[in-house]
This record gives C-alpha cells, structure tokens and sequence, in this order.
C-alpha cells in the first residue's frame, strides 16, 4: 500500500464486503451479517422450499436429497484450537 489510509481503504472495503456478501459455506452459505441478524433459519426455510419444488417438479434432475438447509447452531472462528474450549452455542 501506498499509505496508511490505502491499507485502512482496502481492508474496510474487504471486511464490508465479507460480511455483507459473502455467503459462508460454514454457516449454510449465509452472510455472516444475516446470521448475525438472525435471519438464517428464514433464509435457509426459502431456499429448502424452493428446492422442494425445484425436485418436485423434476425429480430426474436429483439423484438425492436436497441441501441441508438447517441453520447452523454453533459458529467458530479456530474449530481445531476449540478442541480445548466449548463452543458457545448462538442459536437465536
């Protein structure tokens, strides 16, 4: 970086982003704010009854279940270094 405000610059961009856009494969490929809000188990409920209809309607198109849509209860930052600690639980 150029400077101290590039680096500020680039990491709130990348950090916005990262919460607000990206869709986490660990918490069902929701953004973390959505999470965070305790919009998942909403979230995860439209895409599981779309998917229903989706296979209802094409059922030759699955060759199994459709994705778990189930919100993910405990969310950790370092799952290896928590093998020492109990997770926290932050169901809504």
């Amino acid at each position: 970086f150029a400077s101290l405000e590039d680096a500020q610059r680039w990491v709130h961009r990348f950090v916005g982003g990262y919460n607000t856009e990206h869709r986490h494969s660990a918490i069902r490929f929701v953004t973390p704010e959505q999470r965070h809000r305790g919009e998942d188990p909403q979230i995860l409920a439209q895409r599981h009854a779309l998917n229903q209809v989706a296979r209802d309607q094409h059922p030759e198109r699955w060759s199994g279940p459709t994705r778990n849509w189930t919100p993910i209860t405990v969310v950790s930052l370092n799952p290896e270094r928590d093998l020492e600690h109990t997770p926290l639980d932050h169901a809504v």
